[in-house]
């Protein structure tokens, strides 16, 4: 998957079905998406956009060449985007000291200018939070040879293949991408995974679905998320068509 920042809490449940993690860090970077940008809800109502504002965003590098143009002040801008939640929300404070472990995490890695390490970083302390697995490698860093020219539909069945994988699960929202068949002939097991997205109370503001997963947990303990997580998150194969027996 993408490196997301923040993202929606469904991304989890993705990650929670998943024994290894490919971070896909190799193609051409898309400006102005989920990679940079999330949203949490407003003090004034609706919602408003927490970001890293980066100092190369274009269509002509790859996603592991996006640059922060500057960490510090990206930490500064999500944490002062949260705090009309500080008297209201039950876990702010919880969730203050999860972004600060990420950019900790970030500062510590090989390289605290990029965007993919704050990304991962952000995954990681979620994941540590909620009690989750996150086993993952980066695609840029994997020893995967592919085929020139590669379509959208082609990345997936051929990193999972070369990586020993039996199955590769993907969110249901993106069937329409892949083809079984590619998947058949590499011997890996195509599936979908469906969310039932979380709906919680939000005193004081107006409830806003799929927001980033920080406004979920302002407002929801990690019990309760993993919970959820646990319920809300079901796998079916891929099919054919309505007659065809399912992959």
């Amino acid at each position: 998957m993408q490196p997301y920042f923040f993202p929606y809490l469904g991304h989890f449940g993705l990650i929670a079905n998943t024994d290894e993690w490919v971070v896909f860090d190799i193609t051409q970077y898309t400006p102005k998406t989920y990679m940079s940008r999330n949203e949490v809800l407003k003090g004034s109502g609706g919602r408003q956009q927490i970001f890293a504002e980066l100092s190369n965003s274009s269509i002509h590098i790859k996603t592991n060449e996006a640059r922060l143009r500057d960490p510090d002040k990206t930490r500064m801008q999500v944490l002062g985007s949260l705090t009309h939640y500080r008297k209201k929300a039950p876990f702010y404070e919880n969730v203050k000291g999860l972004i600060e472990r990420t950019f900790e995490q970030l500062n510590a890695s090989d390289d605290p200018g990029s965007l993919v390490n704050l990304n991962v970083a952000g995954l990681q302390c979620v994941c540590e939070y909620l009690n989750l697995n996150f086993n993952y490698r980066r695609a840029s860093q994997l020893d995967v040879q592919f085929d020139q020219p590669m379509g959208a539909g082609d990345w997936a069945p051929a990193i999972a293949s070369q990586l020993g994988a039996s199955h590769y699960l993907n969110p249901v929202g993106g069937r329409a991408l892949f083809n079984p068949t590619r998947f058949e002939s590499c011997g890996v097991k195509l599936e979908f995974l469906s969310y039932e997205a979380l709906e919680y109370v939000t005193p004081g503001f107006q409830f806003e679905p799929n927001l980033s997963v920080l406004d979920v947990l302002m407002w929801n303990s990690a019990d309760t998320v993993r919970k959820h997580l646990a319920r809300a998150c079901s796998i079916t194969p891929h099919c054919l068509s309505p007659a065809t027996q399912c992959l």
